[in-house]
């Protein structure tokens, strides 16, 4: 997969996710905006490390190792994508997850 790919995945999933935040469906919004920071930390991996990881846990053991700042972050919010298979989420944390993908794409300074 290609940083070109990966970027077009980010903004697909950020578009749909707030798309369906705007109809009040905040756990869908927030499994998109999940997708979407997945997109955006392999993104990431890609650009400094050359690969992008293959599963959920290879990313973690990959930011754990390289990139602690988003490994917090990540292993902070991952408990709520868990909790989308069963449990409504309300909006202020569906925004938590929606300010963090955009916070990491604003310091990265990626384009999506």
């Amino acid at each position: 997969m290609t940083s070109k790919d990966i970027s077009e995945n980010i903004k697909n999933f950020l578009q749909s996710a707030d798309l369906v935040y705007s109809k009040k469906d905040y756990t869908s919004a927030t499994i998109l905006y999940f997708k979407a920071l997945f997109c955006t930390l392999d993104l990431i991996i890609l650009q400094k490390l050359g690969k992008t990881p293959k599963d959920h846990s290879e990313r973690f053991k990959i930011l754990k190792d390289n990139f602690l700042e988003l490994y917090e972050i990540l292993d902070r919010l991952y408990s709520v994508y868990r909790e989308t298979y069963s449990l409504k989420i309300e909006k202020d944390i569906c925004d938590k997850v929606k300010e963090n993908v955009e916070s990491i794409i604003k310091k990265y300074k990626l384009f999506v």
